[in-house]
């Protein structure tokens, strides 16, 4: 079980001027994934924006690792002075944590929230041989089979990871998942047939069900997505109460000024609404759901209050 534990660093209070005229340095970007992935690509997308506005580099830096702990540790351990930014998803702030169940410091209390961002949408997806078109043929297919069926996803503790065990604790059926070291390894071999479904990213997922080579099912956010709204919801396939959000957020070091954090929130919020970011942010198939800086603390919370029995009636854990 997490242990939590609240931090006792002091905020670090900065001259009124010093706060006025940042930032003075480069600022890093933490991503804590490798180069290519959706928050790399998003870290890339707003960075030069962030630059051309405060006239500083925002300088990327990815520090992979550990489900995402080695960059947050990285970004946890940062001087709270406005000069880092921690660009974090649902995968290592909210659900790696609680599927490690120990960690030296409390990701709630660790961060303040400058912005969520985007939500990248999960979808439910099967090789061509699976004869069910929809979530209730899907659900009928499964059961029909003697020794249930294998789902694949990106790793264990990611978002569509804890997706397909939702799916699968919401229809009770005999489902069994089979990690992967990344969403690419995970989708060649459902192309391939080797695993029969998977639940993954829908960028992903959209060149190779563009060509035939697997199905897309449904989709596993709340809402359809403008991306593809023909694919319907898993819970309008008759699965109650059903949502996963795949989100990434923008976050500093606890104890980082305030004036500082409000203004880089403001930033990013204009910054999602520029035409050629919004034309990105929709061919990248990421849904825009900004939330100021309380609102994106609180939405950590109902997070971690949400999946946290999920978790544990998964019996979800690291190895």
């Amino acid at each position: 079980m997490l242990r939590r534990v609240l931090l006792a660093t002091p905020a670090v209070i900065l001259p009124a001027a010093a706060q006025e005229n940042w930032p003075s340095r480069p600022v890093t970007v933490i991503v804590p994934w490798a180069p290519g992935g959706s928050n790399d690509v998003l870290a890339r997308l707003f960075s030069p924006a962030l630059e051309a506005r405060f006239r500083q580099p925002f300088v990327v830096e990815n520090r992979p690792g550990g489900g995402g702990s080695v960059g947050m540790g990285l970004a946890q351990r940062a001087r709270p002075d406005g000069l880092t930014l921690f660009i974090s998803s649902a995968s290592n702030h909210v659900f790696h944590p609680l599927v490690a169940g120990h960690m030296d410091y409390d990701v709630r209390e660790a961060f303040h929230g400058v912005a969520m961002l985007v939500d990248v949408p999960n979808v439910l997806a099967v090789h061509p041989s699976v004869p069910a078109r929809t979530v209730p043929e899907l659900i009928a297919w499964i059961r029909a089979q003697r020794n249930g069926v294998s789902f694949g996803s990106s790793g264990v503790g990611s978002s569509n990871h804890l997706a397909g065990e939702l799916f699968r604790m919401r229809t009770g059926l005999d489902m069994t998942h089979v990690p992967y070291r990344g969403g690419g390894p995970a989708v060649a071999d459902l192309i391939a047939g080797t695993i029969p479904m998977a639940v993954m990213n829908l960028p992903t997922l959209i060149p190779p069900a563009d060509g035939g080579r697997i199905r897309m099912v449904a989709v596993a956010t709340a809402e359809r997505v403008g991306l593809r709204p023909d694919l319907p919801t898993i819970q309008e396939g008759g699965v109650p109460d059903y949502s996963v959000r795949s989100w990434t957020g923008a976050f500093v070091p606890r104890g980082t000024p305030r004036a500082i954090i409000d203004t880089l929130s403001v930033a990013l919020r204009e910054i999602m609404e520029l035409p050629n970011i919004r034309t990105r942010l929709r061919d990248l198939g990421s849904e825009s759901i900004y939330m100021d800086p309380a609102r994106t603390d609180a939405f950590v919370r109902e997070e971690w209050d949400r999946w946290g029995p999920v978790v544990r009636a998964a019996n979800v854990r690291l190895e």
